[in-house]
């Protein structure tokens, strides 16, 4: 298959996977998405990181869109879907960070100890709580 073939797959699969989960996060209950996040995928690829950062770049590409705006936790729902789809275990790492007198939240992505997607600001943020995947 040719990159730019394999390329628009994977753009046209974050899109819809970043706005099924926009609706999720809009729709659905916490405890319904922390479920879903926890499942782990059906058989396990291991050494597959060159597929994650295809997955990385297609859910950065599409989610920084204008008409996406795609906030951290549905990047990171739908990159959690995308990897399960392709059988690699990730976990959905959730944190907060004080900024002033005010919390903000972030959640990113993590297979072993590489930070896949939203990766960029999630030092600066405490780990409260990670769905799915296995501790490597």
């Amino acid at each position: 298959m040719k990159m730019k073939t394999l390329q628009r797959r994977l753009l046209r699969e974050a899109a819809i996977a970043l706005a099924l989960a926009r609706l999720a996060v809009r729709v659905l209950p916490a405890a319904r998405i922390v479920a879903w996040a926890r499942r782990p995928p059906k058989r396990i690829k291991r050494f597959a990181m060159e597929e994650a950062g295809n997955v990385s770049w297609a859910i950065e590409t599409i989610g920084a869109r204008r008409w996406m705006q795609a906030k951290c936790l549905a990047r990171a729902l739908a990159a959690q879907a995308m990897l399960r789809r392709r059988g690699i275990a990730s976990r959905l790492c959730l944190g907060v960070a004080r900024e002033g007198q005010a919390l903000s939240a972030h959640a990113w992505i993590e297979i072993g100890q590489d930070m896949i997607v939203g990766g960029a600001e999630a030092p600066r943020f405490t780990r409260l709580v990670e769905f799915g995947g296995e501790r490597a």
